[in-house]
């Protein structure tokens, strides 16, 4: 039996000869797939399966998949849900590699067709058969001029590129392919179900994938979690971005596609932070998917962090700035040096010089090559942007021939630089098909919008930057398996990990309780320390600024009350010195379980619990993530000084959430939860301290 990593996908994506079972001269799917072969100009097997007919659009016919004088690479199911069960086994029987099933009607419809799937799946398993399918649209290969793809194809003119989509949507799917204008596809996978071949594999296929430069995948769940990190770690490897758009963000859209696919939708949250961690770009709609594919097709790509815009108005660049300054994208002002140079030549230019204006004295063809030029050898530019006027096909205004005087400069400022150039239309999705087409056979890209364009950009700049390294792993530690482990027991292991916490001592009763507040100091902090409890605030069994024995006593009577009536044991009590100062965080670790842990950061009481404030890696973390954690939260401002009270111990802070993340990696096998709520962090210089602390451990089955 062959495992999915196991599984050769070539038959299926790359094929040298197919079986379109269900070919028809009448107009339908069958028919689509002969013509589009013919159209692709297909120079492989093309063998219609068709009991009526001898021949069908010049091609021998075959009265069944048996009948087949070899074994197809793919056989291309153009029949019935009902006859689907069939024509497998006859692939399998026959040595048929690769198959498409197009009908509905399997796993996302009940129990009827879940097992029909499952029988279906069964047999491509035994018998080694790349699957596509249920419920898909197929799959459309344009550097093997192949096509198994349930539509109708005019033309291959325009087709062809270097991105991947794979669409876990048909309509989606063609959506993409119905805008050729900056970009082409390599290929274009509509999965479906993915019964057998999910998007990991699809994804690790055009990684390496000689074709490909840019993979899109229009995602609504993750059937395989480890293989879709495993392709996305391997794309990165190569070089290829992966831009992702996740949808069932939403509970009713994860109603949705749980009936659409049978699938199921994962934390939108961690699925982010998982994306990020292994270089996927995520992006929120098609506009952002279609700049990021677009602004992929230069001849070089953008790196660095210098992004400079050029424009020929002022009111466009005022425009654009505050879009760049709203979006979160940097646009760093022109070096004195540099806008002393253009003013010179071109004349005064207003705001700080990027975006910069060039208008100057309206002699574009003039002041653009000297400002291209400027900028290209400003050593703080690393990606240049023109934005001219919007041009588009046919527009009623303007002299004719415009856009592609712009077009020219910008081509021959490129071709005398080493930098990307881009050009940007200030709407998405405007654009004149000639100027493109005259930018595109000189390598540079064209973009819209200057949120989405100028966003792609930047997005790809940082795509380029390396990953921080990540820690070194802690040493492991053996933790009881399947407990919540009580604060005081938690606290024992996170000492190990260099994790600051109160003096506190484990009382039994009345009389060590006594002793031990007298030998802390008072005020102190009473709690139950027992497993059994894990929120011991929700049942007040914590009594806090504790003054004196009888205080002392009073509240441990009360507790023992309390815990007497949750059925919980009452000798085991928590001694601990009372820190009146610092600002309260939360740091946790948590597991999902598709992606593993991943580690938390908010602002301790409302902040986590109403607010949900906070902010989220995956572990293990990487150099430098921790303080971006703290700057992510908007409730961090609280950590700075502000009136009369000094800022609060942020390095400690940071320190104190590597020190969580370094313990709960190296145990990775062992954990489910860590949760420090909270963590008071005092003045500079006076550090942190875990007033509260639990450890949630893994059965050893889960292990």
């Amino acid at each position: 039996m062959f495992t999915p990593d196991a599984m050769d996908l070539h038959p299926l994506i790359a094929p040298r000869s197919i079986a379109v079972v269900g070919a028809s001269e009448r107009s339908g799917l069958g028919r689509w797939i002969l013509e589009g072969l013919a159209v692709f100009g297909f120079d492989g097997g093309v063998y219609p399966v068709n009991p009526k007919f001898e021949h069908l659009l010049g091609h021998k016919a075959y009265a069944s998949i048996g009948d087949l004088p070899v074994a197809t690479d793919l056989a291309a199911l153009c029949i019935g849900r009902a006859g689907v069960l069939d024509a497998i086994q006859q692939c399998a029987a026959r040595g048929v590699r690769a198959a498409v099933i197009y009908d509905s009607g399997f796993s996302e419809t009940g129990a009827e067709g879940k097992a029909l799937q499952e029988r279906i799946v069964a047999i491509c398993r035994e018998a080694g058969i790349a699957l596509c399918g249920p419920n898909c649209m197929g799959i459309l290969n344009l550097s093997a001029r192949s096509t198994s793809f349930k539509q109708t194809i005019r033309t291959a003119q325009g087709l062809a590129g270097n991105v991947a989509l794979v669409s876990q949507s048909g309509s989606i799917a063609g959506t993409m392919l119905a805008d050729l204008r900056r970009f082409g596809f390599s290929a274009v996978v509509s999965s479906g179900n993915e019964a057998v071949v999910n998007l990991g594999q699809y994804i690790d296929y055009f990684a390496g994938d000689p074709a490909t430069n840019v993979i899109a995948a229009f995602i609504e769940s993750i059937r395989d979690p480890q293989m879709f990190v495993a392709a996305l770690d391997r794309a990165a490897s190569a070089g290829k971005p992966v831009v992702v758009l996740k949808v069932g963000k939403s509970e009713r859209t994860q109603h949705a596609i749980t009936s659409h696919t049978g699938g199921l939708a994962g934390e939108s949250r961690v699925f982010s932070e998982v994306l990020r961690a292994h270089r996927a770009i995520e992006v929120t709609d098609l506009d952002e998917m279609t700049e990021i594919l677009a602004a992929c097709q230069g001849a070089r790509w953008p790196r660095g962090r210098g992004l400079n815009v050029l424009t020929t108005s002022g009111g466009q660049a005022e425009l654009i700035l505050d879009v760049a300054t709203a979006s979160g994208i940097e646009l760093a002002p022109l070096a004195a040096e540099g806008r002393a140079r253009i003013e010179a030549d071109v004349g005064p230019i207003t705001g700080d010089g990027n975006p910069l204006d060039a208008w100057g004295n309206g002699d574009a063809s003039r002041n653009m090559p000297i400002s291209l030029r400027v900028l290209d050898e400003n050593e703080a530019t690393d990606v240049i942007v023109f934005c001219s006027s919007d041009s588009v096909d046919d527009q009623p205004l303007g002299r004719a021939g415009r856009e592609l005087d712009y077009a020219r400069i910008l081509v021959e400022a490129a071709r005398n630089s080493q930098k990307p150039h881009f050009l940007m239309s200030m709407r998405p999705g405007v654009m004149h098909t000639g100027q493109v087409r005259y930018l595109a056979d000189a390598g540079v890209a064209v973009v819209g919008g200057a949120r989405q364009g100028l966003g792609a950009i930047q997005r790809l700049m940082e795509w380029h930057r390396a990953p921080p390294p990540v820690f070194a792993e802690d040493p492991i530690t053996v933790l009881p398996a399947g407990r919540t482990i009580n604060e005081h027991d938690a606290k024992r292991l996170l000492v190990t990990a260099g994790l600051p916490i109160p003096r506190e001592c484990l009382c039994v009763d009345l009389a060590s309780a006594c002793e031990a507040a007298n030998m802390i100091g008072y005020p102190v902090v009473m709690k139950i320390a027992a497993d059994e409890v894990p929120h011991k605030s929700d049942h007040g069994l914590v009594a806090v600024g504790l003054r004196d024995d009888g205080e002392l006593a009073a509240a441990l009577a009360r507790m023992i009350e309390v815990a007497r009536a949750l059925g919980a044991p009452v000798d085991s009590w928590l001694v601990q010195e009372f820190v009146p100062d610092g600002i309260e965080v939360f740091v946790g670790v948590s597991r999902d379980p598709d992606f593993g842990l991943s580690v938390a950061f908010g602002m301790g009481g409302v902040g986590i619990e109403v607010m949900k404030d906070f902010s989220l890696r995956m572990l293990p973390l990487r150099a430098g993530e921790a303080q971006e954690m703290i700057a992510a939260v908007r409730g961090a401002a609280l950590l700075g000084a502000y009136r009369n009270r000094p800022a609060a111990d942020r390095l400690q802070l940071v320190d104190c959430i590597e020190r969580v993340a370094k313990f709960a990696w190296a145990n990775r096998d062992q954990l489910n939860e860590i949760d420090l709520n909270p963590i008071k962090v005092r003045e500079a210089g006076r550090g942190c301290m875990i007033v509260d602390a639990l450890i949630v451990t893994r059965d050893a089955h889960e292990s």
